[in-house]
């Protein structure tokens, strides 16, 4: 009995010590305070997937400042997947192609620097892109420090080709080498939202997909061949419920990049862009701009809309009512305003006659109230850019089919 005893008194300190190899746990440290309102700009994926060069994004840069979207709003220009060779050099480095990007990634972040504008790239969890490119699995350092090195200013991080890995783990890994190599770069996770990022993701990232890609329609399901589906905007609206809690300043959920000027009616894309508004999602545009319509411009640049979407409480919109194929939809503002949408979902243009003074709207989470009975509001209405009188009289509008009314309120001083 001695001998055993003297056995596990040795055994148990051997435990000990290998036993302290496994208490170390990796705590994400994010860039903190680079996206306080949700971040504008322009992707290219949605119009040209990996069909993207030098010259696209010089042209682009450039309408985005002659256009006026820069001085709207719209600061990144993020370069999706595609943007490098099929394989890594010899010392494991991601090389940007030069049939591309003949003059190198350098210099055409530089050029996109040098209109005021800021940079970002894509890549990926796994071991390679959604499209086939080299991933970053095994090369996170590496990668960020190659990022850093270029001066990029955001990175969107996609979740292809990763079987064997935990999200968590992944994005985290992400997120401490991209602060390790000491550039801030806004760190957007594209995780589609399968492993409920809202939920851990706050210090690991600035910003999370919650829903797999969207695709040019009002609310239909595209299926592809592969056997995966993309998301009409109002699915991608509807799609997670109870989410809005986590999403604020610095830690946005992302329904995905606008399909406005994609190919959807103009109603649609009013819809569109007022509901991405309302959820404070991030606003990045998706269409070509060399080939924008005037319509399309002054939808993505109306200011009074981006400032609902760039509010400063940074608090993500909610359902108030459904009736009759007119949804109600609200978003409390900063100084005790309300942004007050009516959404047709239905096929048939509609009427509204919405007594103010019978609705008490109270949001849950802020514990903000409108109290219409007792408090009167001045109306604007956004996308006609007029006065509609006060909240002491009942509103009335016709909508049409999957259009939208879209409202500013504001107390009466």
């Amino acid at each position: 009995m001695k001998k055993i005893i003297s056995t596990l008194f040795c055994i148990i300190p051997i435990i000990a010590v290998l036993a302290q190899g496994n208490v170390y746990k990796q705590e994400p440290t994010k860039f903190e305070g680079l996206a306080m309102t949700p971040p504008m700009g322009w992707n290219s994926w949605n119009t040209f997937e990996t069909h993207i060069d030098e010259k696209l994004v010089k042209e682009t840069a450039d309408i985005m400042v002659a256009s006026g979207m820069k001085d709207a709003g719209y600061t990144y220009i993020v370069l999706d997947d595609g943007w490098m060779t099929r394989e890594r050099d010899i010392d494991g480095n991601l090389v940007p192609d030069p049939e591309k990007f003949p003059n190198g990634m350098k210099a055409l972040i530089d050029y996109v620097h040098s209109k005021g504008l800021k940079f970002g790239l894509y890549n990926c969890a796994g071991t390679k892109t959604c499209a086939g490119y080299p991933g970053t699995r095994g090369y996170e350092y590496q990668d960020a420090r190659f990022y850093a090195s270029l001066g990029i200013d955001f990175l969107k991080y996609d979740w292809c080709n990763t079987e064997g890995i935990t999200a968590k783990e992944a994005y985290t890994t992400m997120s401490n080498a991209l602060k390790k190599a000491g550039k801030p770069i806004v760190f957007s996770l594209c995780e589609w939202g399968d492993n409920d990022p809202w939920e851990w993701a706050e210090p690991v990232g600035n910003l999370w997909r919650i829903s797999g890609d969207i695709y040019p329609c009002f609310d239909c399901e595209y299926k592809h061949p592969e056997n995966w589906s993309s998301w009409g905007f109002m699915k991608i609206v509807e799609m997670r419920k109870g989410i809005r809690k986590y999403s604020g300043p610095d830690h946005w959920n992302d329904f995905d990049m606008l399909e406005v000027g994609n190919g959807m009616t103009a109603a649609e894309d009013r819809s569109h862009f007022t509901m991405w508004s309302l959820m404070a999602s991030p606003l990045i545009a998706g269409n070509d701009f060399r080939s924008m319509s005037e319509e399309t411009l002054s939808i993505l640049t109306n200011k009074d809309m981006i400032a609902i979407n760039q509010d400063k409480l940074g608090i993500q919109g909610f359902k108030y009512s459904a009736e009759d194929g007119i949804e109600v939809w609200v978003k409390p503002l900063s100084d005790g305003d309300w942004a007050v949408t009516f959404l047709n979902r239905s096929d048939a243009e509609k009427k509204i006659n919405f007594d103010w003074a019978k609705h008490i709207i109270k949001d849950d989470l802020s514990g903000l109230t409108a109290d219409f009975s007792n408090i009167a509001y001045t109306i604007k209405n956004i996308w006609k850019n007029k006065k509609a009188s006060t909240t002491k009289k009942a509103f009335k509008d016709k909508i049409a089919s999957h259009d939208v009314v879209a409202l500013r309120l504001t107390k009466k001083k």
